[in-house]
C-alpha cells in the first residue's frame, strides 16, 4: 500500500472554495480505486496550508488511477473549478508507505 500525502498551501481568503475542491475529490479518489482518508483543513496555526491523503494497493495502482482521472469528465470539471477559483497557491506531492 502507497498513501498519497498532499500539501496544499491555499489562499486563505478561499478557504469556502477550497473546502468545495475537497469535497469534490473524494468520492471521485474512492470510485477510481482510492482509499481517501480525507482532506484537513486549517484551524490554528498557518491559515494557508492543508492536507489530503489517500491511499492506493499499490504505486502501479496510483498511476491507473491517474490515466484514468485524466479521462473522466468529473475529474477534469474538479480541476477546473480549482483553476477557475484559483483557490490553489501551490502543492507538493509525497508518497509515503504506512507501517501499522
Amino acid at each position: 500500500m502507497i498513501t498519497c500525502y498532499l500539501r496544499y498551501t491555499i489562499d486563505p481568503y478561499k478557504l469556502a472554495q477550497f473546502e468545495h475542491y475537497a469535497k469534490l475529490w473524494i468520492p471521485l479518489v474512492n470510485r477510481l480505486g482510492g482509499t481517501h482518508h480525507g482532506y484537513f483543513m486549517p484551524h490554528e496555526g498557518a491559515n494557508n496550508i492543508a492536507l489530503a491523503l489517500f491511499s492506493f494497493p499499490s504505486l502501479a495502482a496510483y498511476e491507473n488511477y491517474r490515466q484514468e482521472m485524466a479521462e473522466d469528465a468529473e475529474c477534469r470539471a474538479a480541476f477546473a473549478y480549482g483553476e477557475e477559483t484559483r483557490c490553489i497557491v501551490s502543492y507538493e506531492r509525497s508518497f509515503m508507505r504506512p507501517v501499522f
